[in-house]
């Protein structure tokens, strides 16, 4: 029984001395300049909870349940420092300041660098510089970011397609999507189903950084998918020591930023009379551009939590993202989540990464076209509602757009899983063999779906169009890296294989004729009175891959990296199959030679130089193959049966509709570039400059068969000695003050020149830009000009109204006849520059950052314009702008041709986001023993826009082609961009 007793009392006393605490406390300052450090996040190595920060003269006080540890003090722009501790004591801290960026880790393709020793053109940006705001993609992260990328979205639609170009246009038929790779796994750019932004599936809030590889030394590594660029995007990983866990909720408004000046209803009445038309006056005062939108409500809540062991490290997050558009039926909901693990083994040899990130998309999409129509062409007198309904009495017998909205829907669920799973090991000091196996999986159905409507003037018969597909994209790497350093000599010998199989499966039935029951079409297929057209497709592509790069160092001086992969792709024919891209850079850290090592102005000197080839691959399967169709029209076959009388009777015969080309080759970009980079005066101002040539040949188009007989109206070809040329120069500049004052800012900003150039094009004009509808469908409005920039205006010089009352064009050839020999190149609708700049500042604990970006130098089609704001609409009782009363002896019957009446300057300065913060502490409100921080803030997104452009915004990329030849510069009725503000909230436990 004593021994019980002693038992217990022994036990009570370790659990009293278990659960004592000792208390730490003191100051935290800068190195330098010895001034307390407010913000420093304070916490016991080990422990997961009770981490503290600093106030706002650097002190700290920390419970520990130990008497003796290790506290970890850790801090943005400053060095992380762990000091001991024995019982309750004060502690004088010093905090150095981070060097410089130069030991910042960048990830490049199979591996990481530091930035000291890359010799190539990188660009990263971590995820505190992104922009902010509501957010659908990464995209739209990076806009205005890093120089020579230019951003462009396709419209204002909630997760639009974008337009993302790397150092200029360098492909006329594979766009200028450049690859991304996410978490070392190269994503296809493939159909998947989605109207959207196939990106719009990763959850911004999940990226760590993303890496931007611009010249072909960085690029290299991707071989044959490379040539428009890569971008690498690495999501959150864990690390060792406190567990992480965050909450963020937003709220967002988003309004129409801008409307275009339409007559108000008393001008329209005036206007109308002035021109000699006749009115038709509803009576009513009806402002259609803030009747057909409407201020959207986007939410997003996120919850992540991270941490981890030497041994095993964690992330993980769910989110849910609603965002709604300015319009009805306008909607991107995202349900995301992300599951990142690494575990090591066998001393630190072994070491397993896993990440999955599953996504469920659900897309509505409004007919913007027609919506942005109506709002813009709609008799204002009209009123919008008649007895509490919507008005189906409108001039010129238009159905009510409110009706137009309700009868049609969009609507696509996406589920997509992406994961991967990557073993190492190590097998002596240095060599490392990595596997990496992993998997996308897209499935996505879409339903575009008409409800039948009847009124006393229109009818519209029920139709639907349904389509599914599915994208299964797999991945096998093996890769071997050695490391060695002796000396002043490093290596670093990369060697690797890759098998990526890529299927797309489709299928797309077409439907009319729904009973009106009250049932969606989409939910009664068998109630269609006709299958319209049905038909499935299947495509296999197959990519092996052979690739090596060595990075060698002398001193930390003088750098060597060299490039090579052979890709093997199935979309080329046995003649060509294969392809080889090889690169070449050199790098001198010029700051470490013995006459500026002792500089203490210039921190950093390093000048590159690089060389490589980079190819395209992003062109349709089966292409180097003959198909075949049949037909029974024409010449396609021959009366056998005596007996026919007609077409009807004759036997199908077999015909070309693509002639077999075995010999395509890879479309190449060759590419230089120069680059300096520098810091100066304790590496508070830092810099790039680069200059580039990239010259992409060997161009891969579809063109028709030269030989008088043409079994097939095309064939695939590269076009001899056809150059698209882009060279310019990129400067970027970041200045920061001392971080550890209550006031702080930084400062910065990029700009890039590019000249593209297309030379050596054997035809007149590739068509690039056309225009539609009100008789002028397939007119060309820009194209590809020998000679000129891609996406080159060629048309008609508009110099007036004649005395007849119509179009007057400049007689460029003198031969007294106005024809299409007098179309004149008046201008491009690319950028001759593009520039960004942003201003941080902080005070204690608040903080305000704003980001401008713009473009100068290229133009923009009104489509719009030409189609809808002339003076035959206006005389008929549709709404104008002032351009249909411009010249007064204009007559109504005047035709809208293509011509410089409706180019417009498309440049433009915008303030994309600016975000006012405050870091409220959890000690002021007593939340202290429950939170370890709590951030406030408000985002404006588009809060103004300084522009010449007469539309809705100057950034015009409509997304469409002509020929699979993408198009620039054209505003087809885009739907409008939003002013978005945001309300966030964000806790960190």
């Amino acid at each position: 029984m004593k021994k019980i007793y002693a038992f217990l009392i022994l036990a009570l006393g370790c659990m009293s001395h278990s659960y004592s605490q000792v208390s730490v406390s003191g100051a935290v300052v800068s190195d330098v300049e010895k001034i307390p450090v407010p913000g420093v996040s304070v916490y016991i190595k080990g422990e997961a909870k009770g981490a503290v920060t600093t106030d706002f003269d650097g002190k700290f006080e920390i419970k520990a349940r130990q008497n003796e540890g290790v506290l970890v003090f850790s801090y943005v722009g400053f060095q992380t420092k762990e000091v001991a501790f024995s019982g309750s004591q004060k502690l004088a801290v010093s905090l150095a300041e981070e060097v410089s960026t130069l030991n910042e880790v960048v990830v490049v393709g199979y591996g990481s660098q530091k930035r000291s020793d890359v010799t190539g053109a990188i660009a990263s940006v971590k995820s505190e510089n992104f922009n902010k705001g509501v957010v659908a993609n990464a995209g739209q992260l990076i806009q205005g970011k890093v120089s020579g990328v230019n951003v462009v979205a396709a419209s204002g639609e909630p997760g639009a397609t974008q337009d993302i170009i790397i150092r200029g246009v360098g492909s006329l038929r594979s766009g200028t999507t450049p690859l991304y790779v996410v978490d070392g796994f190269a994503l296809d750019n493939a159909n998947n189903g989605l109207a959207s932004n196939p990106l719009n599936f990763i959850n911004p809030q999940d990226i760590e950084s993303i890496e931007v590889l611009k010249d072909a030394s960085a690029s290299a590594i991707y071989g044959s998918r490379a040539a428009n660029g890569v971008i690498v995007i690495t999501t959150k990983k864990g690390s060792k020591g406190q567990t992480k866990i965050n909450l963020s909720m937003t709220t967002g408004l988003s309004t129409l930023t801008n409307k275009v000046d339409v007559f108000g209803a008393d001008e329209f009445r005036k206007q109308v009379v002035a021109v000699g038309g006749t009115l038709k006056d509803g009576g009513a005062n009806t402002d259609w551009q803030d009747e057909l939108t409407r201020t959207g409500v986007s939410q997003n809540v996120n919850f992540s939590m991270s941490g981890g062991t030497d041994q095993s490290t964690y992330a993980a997050s769910v989110g849910v993202d609603n965002q709604e558009g300015i319009f009805q039926n306008s909607d991107l909901k995202r349900y995301s989540g992300r599951l990142n693990l690494n575990q090591k083994a066998f001393n630190d040899k072994f070491n397993v990464g896993f990440n999955l990130t599953a996504t469920k998309l659900e897309n509505s999409r409004p007919d913007a076209r027609s919506v942005v129509g109506s709002m813009l062409t709609m008799n204002p007198t009209d009123a919008i509602y008649a007895n509490g309904q919507p008005n189906t009495n409108l001039s010129n017998d238009a159905v009510n757009p409110l009706i137009s909205q309700r009868i049609y829907s969009d609507e696509t669920n996406n589920n997509r899983i992406l994961a991967n799973i990557a073993p190492s090991y190590e097998f002596i000091k240095g060599l490392t063999y990595k596997f990496n196996l992993g998997v996308d999986y897209s499935m996505s159905e879409r339903d575009v779906q008409v409800l039948p409507y009847r009124s006393a003037t229109n009818t519209t018969e029920s139709t639907l169009n349904n389509i599914i597909t599915t994208n299964n994209n797999i991945l096998y790497e093996n890769t071997l890296t050695y490391n060695f350093n002796k000396d002043v000599h490093s290596f670093t010998v990369l060697a690797g294989q890759s098998y990526q199989k890529i299927q797309v499966n489709q299928k797309n039935y077409d439907f009319k004729g729904f009973p009106d029951n009250g049932v969606e079409p989409k939910n009664q297929i068998e109630a269609a009175t006709e299958l319209r057209t049905k038909s499935s497709s299947a495509v296999e592509n197959e990519l092996q891959s052979f690739f090596g790069r060595l990075n060698y160092g002398y001193d930390n001086k003088y750098l060597l990296t060299a490039t090579i992969r052979a890709d093997g792709s199935s979309k080329f024919g046995k003649n060509n199959r294969y392809g080889y891209f090889p690169s070449v850079a050199l790098g001198w850290n010029i700051t470490k030679e013995d006459f500026l090592k002792e500089s203490e102005t210039l921190n950093n000197l390093k000048l590159r130089a690089s060389w490589g080839k980079t190819g395209v691959q992003e062109i349709p399967s089966k292409i180097t193959k003959a198909s075949y169709t049949e037909s029974n029209t024409g010449n396609n076959t021959y009366p056998l049966d005596p007996s026919a009388i007609d077409l009807g009777g004759y036997p199908y015969g077999s015909i070309y509709t693509r002639l077999a080309n075995p010999n395509i080759q890879w479309e190449v970009s060759t590419q230089t570039n120069i680059g300096v980079d520098f810091s100066l005066f304790n590496n508070r101002l830092s810099g790039t400059v680069d200059y580039f040539n990239k010259v992409s040949e060997n161009i891969l188009l579809e063109v028709a068969p030269v030989d008088p007989i043409q079994p097939a109206p095309k064939y695939w070809t590269n076009i001899p000695n056809m150059q698209i040329k882009n060279n310019g120069i990129e400067v970027a500049l970041d200045y920061s003050s001392d971080k550890s004052k209550d006031f702080s800012y930084s400062i910065g900003g990029n700009v890039s020149f590019t000249d593209n150039k297309v030379q050596d094009s054997p035809y007149k004009i590739l068509t690039t830009g056309g225009a539609q509808g009100g008789g002028q469908t397939g007119a060309t409005i820009n194209g590809v000009l020998n000679g000129q920039s891609i996406g080159s205006f060629y048309m008609l010089d508009f110099i007036g109204i004649g005395p007849d009352g119509l179009n007057q064009f400049r007689d460029t050839n003198n031969d007294g006849v106005i024809k299409d020999d007098d179309r004149i190149v008046a201008g491009s609708a690319l950028p001759d520059y593009i520039y960004a700049f942003y201003l941080n500042f902080k005070y204690k604990n608040f903080d305000l950052s704003a980001n401008f970006n713009g473009a100068g130098g290229n133009k923009i089609y009104n489509h719009v314009a030409m189609s809808s704001f002339n003076r035959g609409s206006l005389a008929n009782s549709f709404n104008t702008t002032d351009r249909a009363s411009e010249f007064l002896n204009e007559a109504t019957t005047n035709s809208n041709t293509v011509s410089t009446r409706y180019l417009e300057d498309g440049s433009f300065l915008r303030l994309n986001n600016a975000t006012l913060g405050y870091n409220l502490s959890p000690k002021l409100i007593g939340l202290d023993n429950v939170m370890d921080n709590l951030r406030l803030s408000i985002t404006g997104q588009n809060l103004f826009v300084i522009t010449k452009y007469t539309g809705y915004d100057p950034e015009i990329n409509t997304g469409t082609s002509v020929g699979e030849i993408q198009s620039f510069g054209i505003d087809y009725f885009s739907y409008p961009r939003s002013r978005t503000i945001v309300f966030g909230l964000n806790v960190t436990f």
